[in-house]
């Protein structure tokens, strides 16, 4: 299921950081101070990559959907 505007406006900040999945590899990852960073996680030629999108609320979830099918 997608991740709502919503639900990344208004994360919960706990002890450990924590993702948020969106869809295709895209996530919103929350850390205990409660940042929230926009990433892409991804697979080239067999080896995970991760990508840094933006930060929240900079970064929209349209903007980082959009950048996220541009890789």
């Amino acid at each position: 299921m997608a991740l709502t505007d919503a639900e990344a406006r208004n994360p919960k900040s706990g002890d450990n950081p924590y993702k948020l999945a969106d869809e295709k590899g895209l996530f919103l990852l929350v850390h205990q101070r409660g940042s929230k960073y926009r990433r892409l996680k991804y697979r080239l030629a067999g080896n995970e990559k991760l990508f840094a999108i933006g930060v929240n609320p900079e970064t929209t979830l349209a903007a980082a959907r959009a950048a996220a099918s541009d890789v």
